[in-house]
């Protein structure tokens, strides 16, 4: 059973950092693309940064030069460092997994909220 558990998320002032982790089981590490993706009650759901099964990384243009994803396969964890926060990241971040051949996640975590005070 694959579970995804998110984690990092918290209150903080418009530019400072956080980082959010996300601890993945259930699933071989390097086998799906997996993705942070953030959701507010007034906005549709954005997928902000990607990590594809190939290592290759990208990033919504909201968040390009901001956020950084990464991964550790040892510890089967995805990260996103989020940094210069904005008011307008405030968000419930999600972490997805992409199993080869889908186009949006098919397992998601429950999400860490992100507000960002000015």
């Amino acid at each position: 059973q694959v579970q995804l558990v998110e984690s990092g998320g918290g209150t903080v002032q418009a530019g400072g950092s956080l980082r959010l982790s996300c601890a993945a089981s259930g699933m071989m590490p390097g086998t799906v693309t997996m993705a942070w993706i953030r959701q507010t009650p007034e906005k549709e759901r954005e997928r902000v940064a990607t990590f594809g099964i190939d290592g290759t990384t990208n990033y919504a243009n909201s968040v390009q030069g901001q956020f950084t994803i990464s991964k550790d396969n040892a510890k089967n964890t995805l990260y996103l460092q989020m940094s210069s926060l904005k008011p307008e990241d405030t968000a419930m971040y999600y972490c997805g997994a992409f199993p080869a051949g889908w186009v949006g996640p098919k397992y998601w975590g429950r999400g860490t909220q992100v507000t960002v005070t000015s």
